[in-house]
């Protein structure tokens, strides 16, 4: 009869036991993928984001941070990519659509940052830069032809204007955040714009540049004030020879801006022995423009 007790408690306890390690198991589980960001982006389906705040960068350009459903929820979108913004225009509202790459990335869950110039004749750009703190917009993608991979060539030149700086920020960050895992890629950037006052991400391109000896950047002003130390005028030949990779099978030139300033670069380039640009670029292009 001790011995039945003893089976018997012996059993009870290990139902017990695995009991327990089951619900440890699932509450484990259930903390990790409360942890794990979830990609909220969709290319068949429309986003809607509220603003959480507004940061004026210069008179007519402003930094847009949109706040994600969860502060766990990542965006999902690979580098280089960009996203479609609809603003209802019109009577009756029609979606228009424009495309922003994100200054953000998956490692800041929570949210996503644009900077968007407001034109006056903009439709999206002037209704972005009218929303209020805590009025929404929407989203889809990602989409775009370009998607960055560690290592993809040895060096990747790059020319921007105004706030055609923003995917060559988010591809040099993502790079030079890649050298702890191997991205030996060197890049090399030249950024023009009218004045000092226009210049982007001024601080942030400085600082990447300070922290990596395999990054540059070359800065061209139309209007310089005194003193100027860089470029001055529209980016020119001599200016991408002496800042820029030479045209090889590793290197790939990137370039995005104004349409006349991206025409004029594709011209320099194919002049200087870069393939000639597409219509419309694919990723395996030597010269890509967005």
């Amino acid at each position: 009869m001790s011995l039945l007790n003893s089976t018997s408690t012996w059993e009870l306890g290990l139902s017990i036991s695995i009991l327990l390690l089951c619900a440890a198991i699932t509450v484990l589980f259930s903390i990790l993928k409360a942890k794990t960001p979830k990609p909220v982006l969709r290319p068949d389906s429309f986003l809607e984001l509220s603003l959480s705040h507004k940061t004026q960068l210069s008179p007519n350009t402003a930094l847009y941070r949109f706040d994600l459903p969860q502060p766990t929820d990542v965006l999902g979108i690979p580098i280089g990519q960009h996203v479609s913004v609809a603003a209802p225009i019109g009577s009756p509202p029609k979606d228009i659509l424009r495309s922003y790459t994100p200054v953000s990335d998956d490692t800041s869950p929570g949210h996503v940052d644009l900077i968007i110039k407001s034109y006056p004749s903009g439709n999206v750009s002037k209704y972005v830069g009218q929303l209020a703190v805590g009025q929404t917009i929407k989203f889809r993608g990602p989409k775009g032809a370009f998607r960055y991979t560690p290592n993809m060539v040895r060096e990747i030149s790059m020319i921007a204007g105004g706030t055609g700086i923003t995917p060559m920020y988010q591809i040099a960050r993502s790079i030079v955040r890649g050298r702890a895992n191997g991205d030996k890629t060197k890049v090399s950037l030249i950024y023009a714009n009218v004045g000092p006052e226009d210049i982007l991400l001024q601080d942030e391109l400085n600082d990447l540049a300070r922290k990596d000896g395999n990054f540059s950047v070359y800065y061209v002003l139309n209007k310089p004030p005194p003193g100027w130390a860089g470029g001055v005028g529209f980016v020119n030949q001599d200016m991408v020879k002496q800042n820029l990779a030479t045209p090889a099978d590793d290197v790939k030139l990137l370039i995005c801006g104004p349409p006349p300033m991206v025409s004029a670069m594709k011209k320099i380039a194919e002049s200087l022995g870069f393939a000639s640009p597409r219509p419309v670029s694919k990723l395996e292009d030597q010269v890509f423009c967005f």
